[in-house]
């Protein structure tokens, strides 16, 4: 038994004898929905839209028209499911992504030296909870993007088990007799991976496995540290 699983690592999916039980995130599936990816760009566009103009980068429509340049080609691209794999399809949606996560950490620059240089004394605790709240929130899904993108090659390549390590260990991959044959991850699964880093600023259940996981949970942990930390006690200064 140990002899077959050390293959079955050592293997992609498509190589292993059929003798093993190959788990789902390791074969060829139908791929994940469209649809949770959108839901979560419309947010993430809609977030930025309720910025104050002081911390948007200019000019101002960019992030909102990035937004919906991203939400419509993904739909084109894949209108029910992702299982086509693409090379230009995910090079354009990762520049899009791209600028967006640095728009938003220099909304979040703007804010935090707004905080440092006291030019924010005039605003309200819920205001300003509202603004950190919304930037946070933005940097959770844009780095729950990434993290969904590039692992194993992005949602079709997975689909298609092109390639058989993982950048990412979730639980279920360690004990796959505490989840169903069919698992595998897909959005929500990366992006509760971003929101657990951003809250606690390390890794609880999954961990990165390679060097580009674990610059991009550092840069992502870095955001919103300083958000988290400068808004939160500025509020706290202003309700007392």
């Amino acid at each position: 038994m140990r002899d077959e699983l050390e293959r079955m690592l050592a293997f992609p999916a498509k190589l292993i004898p059929t003798s093993v039980i190959v788990p789902a995130w390791r074969r060829l599936t139908d791929g994940e929905s469209t649809w949770p990816v959108l839901g979560a760009v419309i947010v993430a566009t809609g977030l930025q839209v309720a910025l104050p103009n002081q911390y948007e980068i200019p000019p101002n429509w960019l992030l909102p028209t990035l937004g919906a340049l991203l939400g419509i080609g993904f739909l084109i691209a894949h209108p029910h499911r992702i299982t086509r794999h693409s090379p230009q399809v995910r090079i354009v949606s990762m520049l899009l992504i791209a600028v967006i996560t640095l728009a938003n950490a220099g909304s979040a620059g703007r804010l935090i030296n707004a905080l440092l240089q006291g030019k924010a004394e005039n605003v309200s605790a819920t205001s300003l909870l509202l603004t950190g709240g919304a930037i946070w929130l933005t940097n959770v899904i844009v780095f729950g993007m990434w993290y969904w993108n590039l692992d194993r090659g992005g949602p079709a390549a997975r689909a298609q088990a092109k390639k058989p390590f993982p950048d990412f260990l979730f639980p279920q991959m360690t004990a796959p007799e505490l989840a169903p044959a069919d698992w595998q991850p897909q959005f929500f699964d990366y992006l509760y991976l971003s929101f657990t880093n951003a809250a606690a600023f390390s890794p609880t259940d999954t961990l990165p496995l390679v060097r580009w996981a674990k610059l991009a949970m550092m840069l992502q942990s870095i955001v919103s540290l300083g958000t988290v930390v400068l808004v939160v006690a500025r509020a706290v200064n202003i309700l007392k």
